[in-house]
């Protein structure tokens, strides 16, 4: 393929937030009722834990938001300008305008609606011990509506792109936006995938959710987010890949694609998915001096995954960039890599 036939090959929509990131202790996860590995939407009694973290903690601020770092990371593993694009909400201020040059710099086609009235989205990134809890604070990204999609400009990104990536984080905010994708994909035999994102979105959200089961043709979630949907799904199984068969199993919208399901396990293997039968992928093993923390890290695995997908490479060319892509990551702090891929 010409290097013109990727321009806007793939588009992602969801939540741009400001990762505010640092290493904090147990106690602070405590105070704020913080469990390690999980992702969950500032209550009341979050809000005064990010000024704290930056008066307590050495704080990191990262252009962040699962959907936009997949993307930034797809882009960087394709070294193609314009690639990818990205739609979702900010706000106009220093926030916004960072999370923008930060996105173009990466060679992201950001369009993104920015909300006059909400300040830029935030998301608490507290590391204890390599591991991460998201707090997120949404703000303007809430603010997200399907008018902007709507826009000939913005819809022109929809018509371009051949695939598309919506983290399960953005159905708590544009429903609707998911939907004309879904069918506009579903309508012209285009390859539409979605995370599973969080427990809290299989369990809280599983009505919108269950909505874009039949459109999606590559699910990813890790092993926890797969536990919970089983859960919720009453299929009382906690086997991860029995879970990432009958997932992949879910009625479909068209003939057009058979469902993959791909389910991460942090330093275990990747449980693939399709046709009925599981294969498993080793990840690349990373001595845990050299991790610094997995912020990040699964976003980074579906931005490396998509970037081979968009090339037609076969699921093992896939998985093994995902791998490559997330293994880079973790040693980095949040969702951040060098200037250039090594991956042959």
């Amino acid at each position: 393929m010409a290097s013109s036939d990727f321009d806007g090959i793939l588009l992602g929509m969801g939540n741009p937030l400001l990762d505010v990131s640092a290493v904090v202790d147990q106690e602070f996860l405590n105070k704020f009722d913080i469990t390690l590995n999980n992702a969950i939407l500032a209550e009341d009694k979050h809000l005064p834990m990010y000024d704290e973290m930056s008066q307590k903690f050495n704080v990191e601020y990262i252009a962040g938001g699962s959907t936009q770092n997949s993307i930034k990371v797809a882009q960087w593993m394709l070294q193609i300008p314009g690639a990818t694009s990205y739609m979702g909400s900010i706000g106009k201020d220093k926030y916004g305008e960072a999370m923008k040059k930060d996105a173009t710099a990466a060679g992201v086609n950001v369009h993104y609606y920015e909300d006059e009235s909400t300040g830029t989205g935030t998301c608490g990134v507290c590391v204890l011990g390599g591991e991460r809890s998201l707090v997120a604070n949404l703000s303007a990204a809430n603010c997200y509506k399907v008018e902007h999609l709507k826009k000939p400009e913005n819809w022109a990104l929809v018509e371009k792109a051949k695939f598309y990536y919506i983290a399960g984080f953005f159905l708590t905010v544009s429903p609707e936006s998911i939907q004309l994708v879904r069918e506009h994909a579903a309508a012209n035999n285009k390859v539409f995938t979605m995370n599973l994102s969080a427990p809290f979105i299989c369990e809280f959200f599983k009505d919108v959710q269950e909505k874009c089961l039949p459109y999606m043709d590559y699910v990813f979630g890790n092993e926890t987010e797969a536990r919970t949907f089983s859960r919720v799904h009453g299929w009382e199984t906690d086997d991860v890949e029995q879970i990432a068969i009958k997932i992949s199993q879910l009625p479909k919208a068209t003939g057009t694609y058979k469902r993959t399901t791909v389910i991460t396990q942090g330093a275990d293997p990747v449980v693939v998915a399709e046709d009925g039968k599981v294969k498993k992928y080793p990840v690349i093993p990373l001595p845990k001096e050299k991790l610094v923390d997995t912020n990040g890290a699964g976003d980074a695995f579906v931005g490396g995954f998509l970037s081979q997908l968009v090339h037609g490479k076969g699921i093992e060319e896939c998985v093994r960039a995902g791998c490559y892509a997330s293994n880079v990551v973790i040693q980095r702090s949040g969702c951040t890599y060098p200037e250039k891929p090594d991956f042959n």
